[in-house]
């Protein structure tokens, strides 16, 4: 179960990082929804990580975390921010995600 918490937690993490993006490129009103979304997902983001961090070794639990976090805003980036797919970008985002896989494998 705590795994389940703690790929949520990953992907909250890639909406508090879209929602920024977004804000970057809106101002007034919108914009202050855009920092809303921000910290709702921030908000939630971290009440899972805890929550995840109870059972789940420290170390392990927080590089899953930041992994899914950092593979989803680079997918928001390439699909909704129009930012490039290059041949190494993506080399290294498929390395990410093995070693993401692995750690969760090789823990207990």
């Amino acid at each position: 179960m705590n795994w389940i918490l703690l790929i949520i937690a990953g992907l909250f993490e890639v909406g508090f990082a879209a929602c920024l993006g977004k804000a970057k490129e809106t101002s007034g009103a919108t914009a202050t929804w855009w920092y809303i979304g921000f910290l709702v997902c921030l908000a939630i983001s971290m009440i899972l990580l805890v929550k995840a961090t109870k059972t789940l070794p420290i170390g392990t639990a927080y590089a899953v975390w930041t992994g899914i976090g950092a593979v989803g805003t680079v997918l928001v980036g390439i699909f909704i921010f129009k930012e490039s797919a290059e041949f190494w970008r993506v080399f290294f985002l498929a390395t990410l995600i093995l070693s993401i896989v692995g750690l969760k494998f090789v823990s207990n």
